[in-house]
């Protein structure tokens, strides 16, 4: 309610102003073209780095484990070392174009649209050897990225310099599109008999799509004028822009197993996407996960079993943010 309080209590204050602002603009209109276009570019960093979600079953760690085939219990592994991967997206770069409105000189509008693309992050890894040796068992390795489109809307405010401008400006970033990609490649060798082994590997691509979400920004810059139409700026902007998960889908998937025997392949098998059931391609994000989940049930090798098959499975949401601290400079064109 108190959220609810404050933003009410801001989009009433913004209402005022703008209309207060049209108001000076009516009486203070100049002869100069009051539009004006921009383009930017600039680069963010993170300034929240929080825990990344699960890639599926894998937490957001970097764990080591050994693996000693005369331990009593064959499934056993001892834990080498284990940190745990944080981060942010909001980290990366970030383009737009924007139109803007003069209201006078003191005062003006914009609308920004612009595309994010955030750097790769580690979000899980997984390796065990054989214990006395550095022969790699199993490996697991996931990255995710971000790509964005967004519109912001904002309010400029500055002293109205002729040649050297500064100004604030804040507003709100609406996400219009957006994708966290997971790419994931994983490789085991499992002893199918003393004299044969399973080289089994895998390569999947998955898409996750946000929900509807709206975030804010605000920014600091100067304005250097160098023609009679045109100037160039640098700013330093803040967005914070969290966004929870909807829905994700499997969108490249390759397994390839081979069986090994004297150090010849005697036998192959593969799965590709089109294998893959509904479950295992498609999820849908709870916030609570309870009876009625399409949850895994069994699982025979790399495949997961789930309660219905043949519709999507649920899993938890996560929570990630494509907001950051960054430096923008680009050029402002007055029609």
């Amino acid at each position: 309610m108190k959220t609810l309080f404050q933003f009410g209590t801001a989009v009433l204050l913004t209402a005022v102003t703008l209309v207060t602002l049209v108001t000076q603009a009516q009486e203070n209109s100049s002869a100069h073209s009051k539009w004006y276009l921009k383009a930017t570019g600039g680069y963010f960093f993170s300034v929240s780095p929080g825990q990344f979600p699960n890639v599926g079953p894998y937490p957001p760690q970097d764990l080591r484990t050994q693996f000693n085939p005369g331990s009593p219990n064959a499934n056993h592994m001892d834990t080498l070392s284990r940190r745990v991967l944080t981060g942010s997206y909001g980290e990366g770069f970030r383009g737009g174009l924007s139109v803007g409105y003069n209201i006078n000189k003191y005062l003006a509008v914009e609308a920004s649209f612009n595309y994010y693309h955030s750097r790769k992050n580690l979000m899980t890894r997984q390796s065990t050897t054989l214990v006395g040796s550095n022969t790699e068992l199993g490996h697991v390795e996931s990255h995710g990225y971000v790509n964005a489109v967004d519109f912001a809307p904002s309010l400029v405010v500055s002293p109205g310099y002729e040649k050297v401008n500064p100004y604030v400006r804040f507003g709100f970033v609406v996400p219009l599109w957006g994708r966290l990609y997971i790419e994931t490649d994983a490789n085991q060798t499992t002893a199918v008999s003393p004299t044969t082994q399973a080289l089994t590997t895998i390569s999947r691509k998955e898409e996750i799509k946000p929900n509807v979400t709206i975030g804010f920004q605000g920014a600091l810059g100067v304005s250097f004028k160098v023609g009679s139409r045109f100037d160039v700026f640098v700013e330093t902007e803040y967005r914070n822009v969290p966004v929870k998960s909807k829905e994700k889908e499997i969108t490249q998937y390759n397994e390839t197993t081979k069986l090994v025997a004297a150090g010849k392949v005697v036998g192959e098998s593969s799965r590709t996407l089109d294998q893959l059931s509904y479950a295992e391609k498609h999820t849908i994000y709870q916030t609570t996960l309870d009876q009625n989940s399409n949850t895994p049930i069994n699982q025979q090798g790399t495949k997961v079993i789930y309660k219905d098959d043949s519709k999507a499975s649920n899993d938890l949401k996560s929570y990630i943010n494509i907001g950051g601290l960054g430096a923008n400079v680009g050029v402002k064109f007055r029609l």
